[in-house]
């Protein structure tokens, strides 16, 4: 009897309580082992105890060291996610600079580093999905989120840049804006009256990432929005 083929890998990172889990839960679900990456070693143990053919990585995006260490214990990925993200809100006369620094690190270096890291594979096999989760301030840059905005609107020119260097080489980049609120319990907490209808669904991004992750050729997106049907744009 001809043995099973080995479960494609896919890599998310910034797997937390939310759109991070989530998008592990849906590509487990979807036939792949997932490598998960996040500083928070508890979290990701508890998840790994629950979803099936995961693989738990305390990992911090901004180390390459880590990043290359992580990547040598589960191997090359087919589709990689990067979630991880930092933030901060402030004026820019209030918000220290190093803040701005740093969010800078793990929304636009990592993804460097990352890109660098796991295409070289993809592009032998002539296949693999990059994608990366981005929201409104990728596009706009609003009063309170100098430390914030610059980095996302930086982290999808990259994204754009990678997109047209590989996808003629057979790896798709897509580049996925989040215009509205996730719900998660701390979002909750600060829109208490808020109906449901005002949050967008963790499951729900995750279905839309693991749908770009499968597009076919033919049809590629880069560039991809989704918010409530109840939003106002």
């Amino acid at each position: 009897m001809a043995r099973p083929a080995e479960k494609p890998l896919a890599l998310v990172t910034g797997v937390g309580p939310g759109t991070g889990a989530a998008v592990v839960r849906r590509f487990a679900e979807g036939g792949y082992r997932v490598a998960m990456l996040a500083r928070d070693a508890d979290r990701l143990a508890a998840l790994a105890a629950e979803i099936p053919d995961t693989i738990a990585i305390p990992c911090d995006v901004t180390d390459p060291a880590a990043l290359d260490a992580a990547l040598a214990t589960v191997g090359d990925p087919e589709v990689v996610v990067h979630n991880a993200v930092g933030g901060a809100f402030g004026s820019f006369r209030d918000v220290d600079p190093a803040v701005l620094e740093k969010n800078f690190q793990v929304n636009v270096m990592a993804l460097l580093h990352l890109a660098r890291k796991v295409t070289t594979a993809m592009e032998a096999a002539g296949k693999g999905a990059l994608i990366v989760t981005g929201n409104t301030s990728a596009l706009r840059g609003k009063a309170h989120f100098a430390a914030f905005a610059p980095t996302k609107a930086a982290q999808r020119i990259l994204a754009e840049s990678l997109a047209r260097d590989l996808g003629p080489r057979g790896v798709h980049v897509a580049y996925l804006v989040i215009d509205a609120v996730i719900d998660v319990p701390w979002t909750r907490q600060r829109f208490p009256e808020a109906p449901d209808d005002f949050f967008i669904a963790p499951a729900d991004i995750a279905g839309e990432v693991f749908h770009l992750a499968h597009q076919p050729r033919s049809a590629w997106t880069f560039l991809t929005e989704v918010r409530p049907f109840c939003e106002t744009w």
